[in-house]
This record gives C-alpha cells, structure tokens and sequence, in this order.
C-alpha cells in the first residue's frame, strides 16, 4: 500500500520538459511510481489542476544561529524549500574558540543585519570543531533538509585570533592549518567552504571582515583541501574592487561599457585581478564554485564583465557557476524596521521610543514635521550598527534615490515604474521627496512600508535580472533565507519566480518548467545530491503541491519572534497546499505540521 497517492496533478518534474498529468505514489520517504495508478494508498490526495513539483533547494541561506533554536527554518518553509544550504558569504558560527562567541555575533550581525541580541540569547554553544557544530545541529529536529558550508571567517578567528581581526597576512603555518581543518570539516560531511570579499560587509562595529582582504596564497593553500575528495563546492561574494576601480576611473577615464571595467587602456583593473583569484580558486578547489552576480550601483556594467570573464573560464573547462537573484536586491523601510530616512532626525528621536501609532501620532504634530524637515540628520555611521551608514548616502541624495523607492502594498509590486516612485509623487504634490516619504510613513498607525531596490533596478524593471535567469550557469539564488531581518524578506523568491516570472508578468515570462528545473534539479546537481530535485521513481519525496490560481508572495510584516524579542520581517506564501519532506507533510496550506522529517545533508557519505 502507498503512504500518499498524488491523483491527477500537474506534474512539473523539475527536468525541463513540459508538464504532464499523472499521479504520483509516494513509500517510505520515496517516489515509486509517476503515471496512472490503480493502487490503494493511506492518503489519497486529489491534485487535478494543482502543480505537483520536486520540493526547492535553496543555496544560499544564513540560517546559521536560527537553527539552533528553530526546527522550522521559517520562512523558507512558506515557500516551498525541503533542502537549504547555511553557511555562505564566509560568516557562520564554527570553529569557535571560547570566549570569542561576541566576535562571531558581531560579525553575523553587522554582515547579515540579524540582531545581536537575539543570537546572543538564542545559540547555545554546544561546539567548538566544525564536526561538533554539525553534530550539535543534527542532534535537533528539524523540518527541512539543510546543508552546511565551512565559513572563511570563523575558520581564520579560530587559527589565527587577533591577527585574523586585524587582517594580517596568514603565514605557511595558518594556512596548513585552515586547510587541515577543512579537510576535516569535508570529511565529516560538510558542503564545502564560503568566503566573503565584499567592500560592503563590515562587523557591527564598521570594520572589514576578517577575510576580506585574504591572499591568493591564502585561499588556494586553504582550498586544496578539496584535492582527493570528491564532493563539495566552494562558494564566493564579491564586488570584485568596483568602488577602488570606479574611483580610478573617475581620474583616469570611464569605465568600458560591456567590458573588463578598468582605469586606463592597456592597463588591468582590479577587477580583472580579483577575477584572477576567483579562477585560481577554483583551480585549487577541482570543486564547483559559484559567485554573487548583480547588476550593481554604481557600477552598472560591471555584471556584463562577471558574465563575460565567467564565460570565458568555463570554455577553458573551469566549473564556475553564477548565483542569480529573482528580482531587486534592496532593503524594505519603515518607522519599526531597520532603518528609515528619519532615524537621526533629533526631532524623530524625540518620540522614536513610542509605541508605533503613537508615534505616527506625534509624527503628524504640524510643529514638528516642520522642525524635523527643516532640520538635518545627524550622521549615523561609524554608530556600531550596519544600516545607518546607508541612512546618510540617502539623505545626501534623497532626491535622486526617491526614483527608486516605492510604496509596498499589501500585494507588493516588486517591479514598479517609475511613475508610482517618490521622485514622481513629490513632483505631483510640489514638495520634497523627503516630505513625501514622510508622510507617507506617519499615515494611519505608523506601520507603511517602503520598496528600496538597491541592485538590479537600475532601468526601472528588471530586463536584466530576465537576462541572468536565461543565462546557462545562472543559479536561482541569493535569497538571504534567515539573514536581514529588519531590511529583507527576500525568501520568498521562490514564489515570486513563479507568480511574477512564470505566471504574472506581461512579457518575457518563464516557462513554468524551466522555473521549476532552476528551483529544484538544477541547484541540487550543483550541490551533487542525486537523490533529490525531480519527480521520478526513485527520488526522495520531497515534493510541493501548489494551487496556481493562489499562489502569492504574501505580505511582508514585522514580528518579534526572535529570542529577546527581536524583530524580522516575515512574508508567509499562500497557494502552497502543502509540503513533503521525505514524504512527511512540515506544511499544509500555510500552517507548518508537528513533523519533523529533515537531518543535515552530510555529503561524501
């Protein structure tokens, strides 16, 4: 007898061909027949119109302190994720050396704004060795699959201490022993190993991550410890030097559109450089190795360059793949989140610790919007958190930005024109755009939203993320599952692929298969895991059934249901009839079930 029978549904089976009506029958935590089936079953479920796909595999999460107190992995649960990788971006939680927990809270928290009080009051240190991290997590019920990668950060704080946080150069004996502890992290299992080399992510207290600045000798002395193995990835974030570039440019000349960016003719930028390593890298590695690929701002043909250079190197027979968003990366703003544009207006300060409504209450006082538009902010950065700094870039031009913020809606438009932006409500109403948002987030109890795309906006749509999903190595990613909290609700990109790209958008949509392969087949191939990503007898039961008709992203709101009260954004799907991991329902229309099916993926195994 089957444990579930799947009756009539729209098989979408995550290997790129069309759809197809069938029933699934599901035994044992497995897939074992896909077509017309007359058999008996415990559960028979009818699916006649509903999509029947492979459950999603999210690369890129931060999911690090959070599931050491949540079994759920909310809210990639709402969105139809059975398997998840932590661990990316170089920022993680082991090796640890006792006594040094702070450091590692202060790094996740000003890297992936997830506040440090909350990780303070939520880990409980039951490791120090990578392998005792992930018998820890593994000792603890879980709803989904999950996947860890070794951090270069914490790898480095644990070998090297003082020295790591001060950058200093790794000697012949730091570098043996990262390696032999990654060695001995891919041995127990482990995913692979991350490292983060961005100009942008910076610890609580404004400084650069340990990492960030690592030598080529450094990080393929660390990364031959994939020589011999034959499983892992390795995975990389980069601005590749586009702020050092673009400042030499604006001496020496522009950037070359669609090109190398670099500052003079026949000289090779830094990006070229930084590119240099990341090919090295994954020489040293033999691994597949995968890289953050935006439309960045500045710096707006700086994608077409990772493309080409990527391009180039995979022709050579590199295994480089690039890790592609589904919309703009950007932050969510508004009186209780993160930030907002009148956070060091000492006037906002005044009342900042009112309850919310309250506050849009005292907001509206005519004396005192006129004292705090009148008035300037106060510079926020260098104040110990990650966002402020971001505060002062955009009152400094407020203006200009204002065409790219937008009001969030209930039902959030996350490709907006420019006509529904700020810069234009301003101009119609003949005042500021700093008026316009300020009243726009002290109407009504305080709690309006506002849309900021930093990254892959710059045209006013997203024409260009629709040309990275296209691309052959493009992989659905970078949603941030579990990380920036009080800015992101980026998890949900899963479901805006198939609403937005598949379903909603009025051109240049994806077909619904191709959707499904990037959410599913694809990512686990890249990650090697064989046993799951498509509907076929054989294959792991993890498995969504989706009503197409309902299917939506759902709203983004804030919650305090992280240890100490802390906030997040949380943005639960509807649509989702339900979710089966190894063939045990964690979720049936929206509401997350007493199973607890998933276990750490330990590959090599």
């Amino acid at each position: 007898m089957l444990d579930t029978l799947f009756e009539q549904a729209t098989v979408v089976d995550g290997n790129g061909g069309e759809p197809f009506t069938a029933d699934v029958g599901v035994q044992g935590g497995r897939i074992v027949e896909v077509g017309r089936i007359s058999g008996d079953a415990r559960e028979r479920i009818p699916a006649a119109g509903a999509w029947l796909t492979p459950g999603f595999v999210d690369i890129h999460t931060h999911y690090d302190g959070q599931a050491t107190w949540d079994e759920t992995f909310s809210p990639s649960i709402h969105h139809g994720v059975t398997t998840l990788m932590m661990g990316n971006c170089g920022v993680g939680f082991a090796p640890r050396v006792p006594g040094r927990e702070a450091d590692l809270i202060a790094l996740m928290e000003g890297v992936e704004d997830i506040p440090g009080v909350a990780l303070a009051e939520g880990i409980r240190w039951r490791w120090q060795s990578f392998p005792q991290f992930m018998e820890a997590l593994d000792a603890m019920p879980h709803s989904l699959d999950y996947l860890v990668q070794l951090p270069h950060d914490p790898l480095r704080m644990a070998v090297m201490g003082d020295r790591a946080v001060a950058q200093q150069a790794a000697t012949a004996d730091d570098i043996a022993a990262m390696r032999a502890l990654l060695a001995e992290a891919l041995d127990a299992g482990a995913a692979g190993f991350s490292t983060g080399r961005s100009d942008n992510h910076r610890t609580a207290a404004g400084h650069e991550t340990p990492a960030s600045e690592a030598s080529a000798d450094e990080l393929t002395g660390i990364l031959a410890a994939f020589q011999g193995r034959s499983h892992g990835v390795v995975q990389v974030v980069s601005d590749f030097d586009l702020l050092r570039d673009l400042a030499l440019a604006g001496r020496d000349g522009p950037l070359v559109a669609n090109a190398h960016p670099g500052p003079r003719a026949g000289s090779r930028s830094r990006f070229d450089h930084e590119f240099d390593l990341v090919e090295a890298m994954a020489r040293a590695a033999g691994r597949p190795l995968s890289m953050t690929w935006l439309q960045r701002d500045p710096g707006s043909a700086q994608w077409r360059a990772i493309q080409a250079r990527a391009e180039a190197a995979v022709a050579q027979g590199l295994p480089l793949y690039l890790q592609t968003a589904a919309r703009g990366i950007g932050v969510i703003t508004g009186l209780d989140a993160s930030f907002h544009p009148f956070m060091g207006f000492p006037g906002y300060k005044e009342v900042a610790a009112l309850p919310l409504a309250e506050r849009a209450v005292a907001l509206r006082e005519p004396a005192r919007k006129a004292r705090i538009l009148a008035d300037k902010s106060e510079r926020l950065a260098g104040d110990g958190t990650p966002i402020p700094p971001l505060v002062d870039i955009l009152l400094a031009q407020i203006e200009r930005i204002s065409g790219r913020m937008f009001p969030l809606a209930e039902q959030p438009d996350y490709e907006p024109s420019v006509m529904q932006s700020f810069f234009v409500r301003a101009k119609e109403r003949g005042c500021t755009a700093l008026e316009a948002l300020y009243d726009h987030f002290s109407a009504g109890d305080g709690s309006a939203l506002v849309y900021f795309p930093i990254f892959n906006y710059n045209d006013g749509n997203l024409d260009t993320v629709r040309h990275m999903l296209d691309h052959p190595r493009a992989l659905f990613s970078l949603g941030d599952a579990g990380a920036h909290v009080g800015t992101v609700c980026d998890a949900s990109f899963s479901t805006f692929l198939l609403t937005h790209w598949v379903r909603d958008r009025a051109r240049d949509r994806l077909p619904l298969e191709r959707a499904v392969q990037m959410l599913s087949a694809r990512n686990a191939d890249y990650l090697g895991l064989t046993d799951r990503g498509r509907i076929t007898p054989g294959q792991r039961a993890d498995l969504n059934l989706i009503d197409p008709e309902r299917l939506s992203v759902g709203t983004p709101r804030l919650v305090r249901d992280l240890p100490a009260g802390g906030k997040r954004f949380l943005q639960k799907a509807q649509g989702y009839r339900g979710t089966w991991v190894a063939g045990r329902c964690v979720q049936r229309d929206g509401e997350i079930s007493a199973e607890r099916p998933g276990r750490l993926v330990r590959l090599g195994r």
